[in-house]
């Protein structure tokens, strides 16, 4: 069952006795459980039936006995148990409620960081006798359609460069991000586009100097706004992290190699293969005449020989600003 599904169906008031909530990325399981905690129960219901447990301070057979309880002048009682991944055994100890849940008790596990085991029985039960959601993290790749998503969903637009700036600034942390738009839509009339201008006044990421201003420089070889940006970035280098830049520049140009040994270069190959939005296409297109692939792995040697430097490796007395003029003076000439 797929997040959204989940939420429809709880929306629904279509509620399972167990909710097993496991994965790589916490957003989605913190989601589902503070809805199932905000809207199940009534407020004068909550005091009297639901209970929530942390996993480093509980046990199973704790969670077993609160399980086995039944409400209190309520249809339900909700049992949420956070940080389920420090109880130890729980994937074997927990199988014999699960086999057998009480209907008026709503537990949900929340598992984060990892996934059980799915060769245990444990999550075959889980997936028949209730629900069992696997919560993926969200890739690089993948972020920028997220956010498209995220806004389109609470009725917001987003301009694609204000996406990938905060895709950048942010990372693929999405609860940093959601909080960060969430923010944004407090403050923005409801049905707008949030713009780069937003961002840059709200969040405080600069929308002329950030790292995807510097990746478009560079893609054209505008050289006076390539030094424009990486000299700020030294000048600010807290807010511009060396890691960050020759990261994103990393992907850039290792995308770009990959986009010049494509055969089928049409838009929506480019769109599938390099997994980025329409909206960026035409600046592969356009390093592409500007950096051909020898040039390209030739910068891929470069960002990795600056990262090892920025690291301490092979440098002894270069500050970081002189490093990052360095980088993008051997990656322009």
């Amino acid at each position: 069952m797929t997040y959204h599904e989940i939420l429809q169906l709880l929306a629904k008031k279509i509620y399972h006795p167990v909710y097993i909530l496991m994965g790589e990325e916490p957003y989605f399981i913190d989601q589902i459980s503070d809805y199932i905690a905000a809207n199940v129960l009534d407020e004068g219901e909550r005091s009297f039936n639901q209970t929530i447990l942390y996993g480093k301070d509980t046990t199973i057979d704790t969670i077993l006995t609160v399980a086995r309880r039944f409400p209190m002048m309520a249809a339900y009682q909700v049992v949420i148990v956070k940080e389920a991944q420090n109880i130890k055994g729980l994937e074997d100890d927990l199988l014999s409620y699960v086999e057998n849940p009480l209907k008026s008790t709503i537990l949900v596990v929340c598992y984060k960081y990892k996934s059980m085991d799915k060769r245990k029985k444990l999550t075959k039960v889980a997936e028949s006798k209730g629900v069992l959601f696997e919560s993926k993290k969200i890739y690089e790749n993948q972020l920028n359609p997220w956010i498209q998503n995220y806004c389109k969903e609470k009725n917001y637009a987003i301009q694609p460069q204000a996406s990938a700036m905060l895709a950048e600034f942010l990372g693929t942390e999405i609860s940093k991000v959601a909080n960060e738009l969430d923010k944004l839509m407090i403050l923005l009339p409801a049905g707008s586009t949030i713009t780069p201008a937003d961002i840059e006044k709200n969040i405080g990421i600069s929308k002329d100097f950030n790292v995807f201003e510097l990746q478009n420089a560079l893609g054209v070889k505008d050289v006076l706004k390539a030094n424009r940006i990486i000299n700020y970035f030294g000048a600010n280098p807290n807010a511009n992290p060396v890691p960050r830049t020759i990261s994103t520049l990393f992907g850039f140009f290792s995308k770009l190699l990959k986009y010049h040994l494509m055969a089928d270069k049409s838009k929506n190959n480019v769109v599938k293969e390099l997994g980025v939005s329409p909206y960026f296409v035409d600046s592969y297109v356009t390093a592409a005449r500007n950096y051909p692939p020898k040039k390209a792995v030739e910068i891929i040697a470069i960002l990795r020989e600056y990262d090892m430097k920025s690291k301490g490796i092979g440098n002894v007395s270069s500050s970081t600003a002189d490093l990052q003029r360095e980088m993008i003076y051997k990656i322009l000439h």
